[in-house]
């Protein structure tokens, strides 16, 4: 099922017309760049630190948990080497496919901003994590389990880490 995921998306979806912009958007996610970015922007407002401080530790975890353990532990080999016909549109990738840091590491902040701020904030960037998650799809460096582990487990890690900075009151209660 995901071979034809994959070999579909190639098959059906990709264009000369949205190559670039997808390619664009994965980059984002390298090494979590944009998501590290907006934590230190967001750690330059006295208002807006506490949520870069949150941030900041439900990306080290996703680290930790996703590319540290995970990764290493189900070596799972990146399906443009595993799947005949399956053309990558991006460099060759340097570590094992399952999970999805990309999708993990932008859920982990994008959940943070979604639960510690206004929507109008925390919806854009969840929608972005979403594109930069299905962009690994698109370009051929992930199956749609990588993906979909990576979206879950980085909003699991961003709900626990809220939870905790919540309940030890390093954040206020607002919600």
């Amino acid at each position: 099922m995901e071979t034809a995921i994959l070999l579909f998306i190639q098959e059906y979806i990709r264009c000369d017309f949205l190559n670039p912009i997808v390619i664009f958007i994965t980059h984002l996610g390298d090494a979590g760049i944009f998501w590290i970015l907006l934590t230190v922007i967001l750690l330059l407002f006295k208002k807006t630190r506490p949520i870069a401080y949150i941030m900041t530790v439900s990306m080290v975890l996703s680290l930790l948990i996703n590319n540290g353990i995970l990764k290493n532990t189900v070596m799972r080999i990146r399906p443009y080497d595993a799947i005949i016909g399956l053309n990558r549109i991006i460099e060759a990738q340097k570590d094992y496919s399952f999970p999805s840091g990309h999708s993990a590491c932008s859920f982990a902040a994008a959940i943070v901003i979604l639960k510690t701020t206004d929507k109008k904030y925390g919806i854009p960037v969840v929608i972005l994590a979403l594109f930069i998650s299905l962009s690994r799809l698109y370009v051929g460096v992930h199956y749609p389990t990588d993906v979909l582990f990576g979206i879950v487990s980085g909003s699991i890690i961003a709900c626990l880490s809220v939870f905790l900075f919540k309940k030890y009151n390093i954040i206020k209660n607002e919600e």
